[in-house]
């Protein structure tokens, strides 16, 4: 596919992210199934409560990723810039967008070594689409798609269903998992696999732990429909038809993440699609997530400025900081042991 072709479908995606109306999942993340039980009597300093963890060995001041977004259109640029200048000032993971274009094409869109020097002390994760592992040129395109930016893991991408919507969509899926799995034995750095908002399935994921997969985010539904973005940029009526049909398909966030923690228990897990505020992760957080991501969400504050995306996640910092005050949690390792209620129950 030309690089026009594939800018022209990222300005595409953004501009109809960016009106989520058009974008929305028909289905709920389930989430709002879980109420925690409040305690009075917390006995603990709200300014002292500890959010800190780690990530591939570098330090985070809350357990927050922001979430892989754009890497094509030339405004993913600036949208970059804002986010990795507000992730070095919050103490937070960066995911970019996909590096396709930067890889294929001869523009970078503002994918170098510019954003570590940026973010120098985040961790930074590089991102390429499952379609671009399994060509002859697999191997070199996640070399170079994590020395472009000085990663310190590689994002795989899983959207079967967005491509199979998506007019020149990578239809051919044959191998891979083993191009995964070749991918995790070259790379000198964690590999993460993650899905785009239909959610994995504890089979797929115990298949890619199998072949040694570092990460996984279940970047279920409940948030973007990739299926109705597909079906807004639809060129006919059946292709819209084709695609909106599936706008309520994939695996609820929180479902997709209890049954991933149930079937590997010591894999670290990303929970993301729908992530709504920091009531959300904390949830996520419980249900067992070690890392909370978010993207859609504060798309619009990154096209405006990196103080707006600041703003943006220090209140879900806030949030989550209150959810442990009044869970009565001193820190995150209290947090996933704090009484999370059925709603349904407490109704």
């Amino acid at each position: 596919m030309k690089d026009a072709e594939l800018i022209k479908r990222k300005n595409d995606h953004l501009d109809i992210v960016l009106h989520p109306a058009r974008a929305v999942s028909r289905v709920r993340t389930g989430f709002e199934r879980w109420r925690f039980e409040h305690c009075a009597l917390p006995e603990l300093d709200l300014d002292r409560i500890d959010l800190r963890t780690s990530l591939f060995g570098r330090p985070l001041n809350a357990p927050l990723l922001i979430s892989s977004m754009t890497g094509g259109a030339n405004r993913a640029r600036s949208i970059n810039r804002h986010l990795a200048e507000a992730a070095q000032a919050l103490g937070l993971a960066m995911g970019v967008g996909s590096q396709r274009v930067a890889l294929e094409g001869n523009s970078n869109v503002g994918l170098t070594r510019e954003l570590r020097d940026i973010a120098p002390d985040i961790p930074l994760l590089a991102n390429l689409g499952a379609a671009q592992i399994i060509g002859r040129d697999g191997l070199d395109f996640a070399r170079r798609a994590v020395e472009m930016i000085d990663a310190d893991a590689l994002i795989v991408h899983l959207n079967p269903l967005q491509e199979a919507l998506q007019s020149g969509g990578d239809r051919d899926w044959r191998g891979v998992l083993a191009a995964i799995a070749q991918v995790v034995a070259a790379l000198p750095v964690p590999v993460v696999i993650k899905e785009v908002g239909a959610g994995l399935s504890a089979p797929v994921a115990q298949r890619l732990a199998e072949v040694g997969v570092t990460m996984l985010d279940v970047a279920g539904a409940g948030g973007t429909s990739w299926a109705a973005v597909e079906g807004e940029r639809a060129a006919t009526p059946q292709a819209r038809a084709v695609a909106m049909a599936f706008a309520d398909w994939g695996i609820p966030t929180a479902e997709a993440l209890r049954g991933l923690r149930q079937q590997l228990p010591e894999m670290p897990l990303i929970a993301s699609g729908g992530i709504s505020d920091g009531i959300d992760a904390a949830k996520a957080l419980r249900l067992g997530a070690d890392l909370v991501g978010q993207a859609a969400a504060v798309l619009g504050s990154a096209t405006a400025s990196t103080e707006a995306v600041t703003a943006h996640f220090q209140t879900i910092i806030d949030q989550l900081r209150v959810v442990c005050f009044c869970t009565g949690s001193a820190n995150l390792t209290a947090l996933k042991a704090a009484p999370l209620l059925s709603a349904e129950a407490t109704a």
